[in-house]
């Protein structure tokens, strides 16, 4: 059964780890960030874009996939399907389909917009016990579409969104999605710690988690970060498995055709991957 993000994320910021937030885009992904959280007894966050959305049939389909998996794969750890920097439609639809959780990205509003448009959204998810994420300071580069600039976010805007009753605030701290390039300054941390002083108690999200250094992830933790977002890592390793397996002409042998086994090495480059990151945030053994 889905469930809320927000007692995962308020026992997270007590216990001063992270939940992990992974994308999903077919079935092979989510089955692979399910079985891992199961393995290792942590709590989830499935996150998906508008884009993947569309790519996997709407989002009816994926609350279908999704509830289906958790009863016939006997999952017991709390998973939360989210929506991923959703418009205002988007997440509407996403709290109709049957999502437990959404985002809507305002922050390329105004700061009176953002607002009264965030009020409309947990206005409707909140009579549903639905989780909300709001954002302030757009994330910087590039993911699924939607483009940010790296803003730094203010304080003050973030204890205004804050005080509307989100459950969770995204707030620009020199985070991008992709990939960082090699002059990237790294995460403010003085504007993190004024964030979490603006808004005490809220649990802050980070996005872009893909390519920050461990040290890094770890500090933002202890300033009150307590969900992460990671995306690009998951394609960039499934790409490369199964890549090398198709150069290696295993797809070529025997049933190597089978789209069942030449997923296979990319699968598993997930769940490596999702294994890692939920160590590295604290989560194992959360549930």
């Amino acid at each position: 059964m889905l469930v809320s993000a927000k007692d995962m994320l308020q026992k997270a910021k007590e216990g001063k780890y992270a939940v992990g937030q992974f994308n999903i885009n077919n079935l092979e992904w989510t089955k692979a960030i399910l079985q891992t959280a199961q393995e290792l007894q942590s709590p989830v966050i499935l996150g998906v874009s508008e884009g993947a959305g569309k790519y996997m049939c709407g989002y009816k389909t994926i609350v279908g996939m999704v509830n289906g998996m958790l009863e016939e794969m006997g999952i017991t750890v709390p998973v939360a399907l989210h929506l991923d920097h959703g418009s205002f439609d988007a997440a509407k639809a996403c709290i109709a389909a049957g999502f437990s959780s959404v985002m809507f990205d305002g922050s390329h509003y105004g700061i009176e917009e953002n607002v009264e448009k965030t009020k409309e959204i947990i206005a409707l998810a909140g009579s549903k016990g639905i989780s909300v994420e709001a954002e302030v300071g757009s994330i910087g580069g590039e993911e699924d579409g939607v483009i940010g600039a790296g803003e730094v976010a203010d304080p003050q805007e973030c204890a205004a969104i804050a005080s509307l009753g989100v459950t969770m605030l995204a707030a620009g701290i020199g985070n991008i999605h992709g990939k960082y390039p090699a002059n990237w300054q790294g995460l403010n941390f003085d504007a993190l710690a004024k964030i979490q002083a603006a808004t005490p108690g809220m649990p802050l999200v980070l996005h872009g988690g893909t390519g920050i250094p461990a040290d890094m992830i770890r500090k933002a933790i202890s300033l009150g970060v307590c969900k992460i977002n990671v995306n690009t890592e998951c394609q960039l390793t499934f790409a490369a498995a199964t890549r090398k397996y198709i150069e290696e002409g295993k797809d070529l042998q025997g049933k190597g055709f089978d789209p069942r086994k030449l997923l296979a090495p990319g699968t598993q480059a997930i769940k490596d991957t999702v294994k890692e990151k939920m160590e590295l945030f604290g989560s194992v053994g959360k549930a």
